[in-house]
């Protein structure tokens, strides 16, 4: 038993300098002898997730998404609270244009990276590739719907006009009123459809859910003191950059202060679900 935790612990010990060994070579742009060390690494300790997500990541650079894929999902066994593991699997499902669980696995890896490190790099980064891939999801199914009500109202125009012609062909002569019923339908049809694609064509978004600083809509507002909201990562930037004072009303501001705005968070939360195209970045 000695000898099985004495050679286990060898084998875990060499692992993290094979891991060592991966890092360095990634840094020079080596990614197939990363991925060797990783594997070798692996292979000695399989149980630790970083070996699969940073393997993972050299596939990534060399554009192999299966094995992204496949590496990932074996992190996310070993640990299901793998930011890396779910950001990397969500974007090679993305890859295989499964935007559905993509954006799931994209979804979860910002929650996550949230909760962890609000303020750090990965979650802004999380953020922008989430919002192209419900971007382009809903951009998909636009278009799919936008052909669906074309068709659907060619074939009702094509029948209103029908029924016009047969009308006209049992009598000798059409009257101005049957002539603007007709016209009047046609009118009513267009409504009914022009409404009905209502929610795919992108407009304004209303100013309170956008930050005073960013334009944008918001992503993880947060509420100051004075009672202005603002997004966290331009209102820290502001205080870090700028100094400790909110830049609207100039009060003092410490980010110990700022709390999470819940209720705005649930309003853009139930904008974008509506109006999938506010996704889109920079728009």
């Amino acid at each position: 038993m000695v000898v099985t935790g004495a050679a286990s612990a060898m084998a875990a010990k060499q692992a993290e300098r094979l891991k060592e060994d991966g890092n360095s070579c990634f840094k020079k742009e080596r990614f197939g002898a990363a991925i060797d060390a990783y594997t070798e690494a692996i292979t000695l300790s399989p149980k630790v997730p970083v070996y699969w997500t940073n393997r993972a990541l050299c596939h990534m650079k060399r554009k192999d998404w299966t094995r992204v894929e496949e590496d990932c999902r074996k992190a996310v066994q070993l640990d299901h609270n793998s930011v890396k593991a779910h950001y990397m699997m969500g974007l090679s499902l993305l890859q295989r244009e499964d935007y559905a669980d993509g954006v799931k696995a994209l979804q979860r890896a910002l929650d996550l990276g949230r909760g962890a490190n609000p303020t750090g790099y990965m979650v802004e980064e999380i953020w922008e590739e989430l919002a192209k891939a419900k971007y382009m999801e809903w951009e998909l199914a636009s278009a799919r719907r936008s052909w669906e009500l074309n068709s659907l109202k060619e074939t009702c125009e094509a029948a209103l006009n029908q029924q016009r012609a047969l009308d006209m062909s049992r009598t000798d002569e059409s009257s101005e009123e049957d002539y603007t019923s007709h016209t009047e339908r046609l009118k009513a049809l267009d409504r009914v459809f022009e409404k009905a694609a209502e929610d795919d064509k992108p407009t304004e978004v209303p100013d309170y859910l956008c930050c005073n600083i960013t334009l944008e809509i918001f992503r993880d507002p947060v509420i100051s003191p004075s009672g202005v909201t603002y997004e966290r990562a331009a209102i820290l930037e502001h205080i870090n950059k700028v100094g400790k004072f909110d830049p609207i009303t100039r009060e003092k501001l410490d980010p110990s202060k700022l709390v999470p705005n819940l209720a705005i968070k649930e309003a853009v939360a139930s904008f974008l679900e509506k109006h999938v195209w506010a996704y889109k970045v920079g728009s």
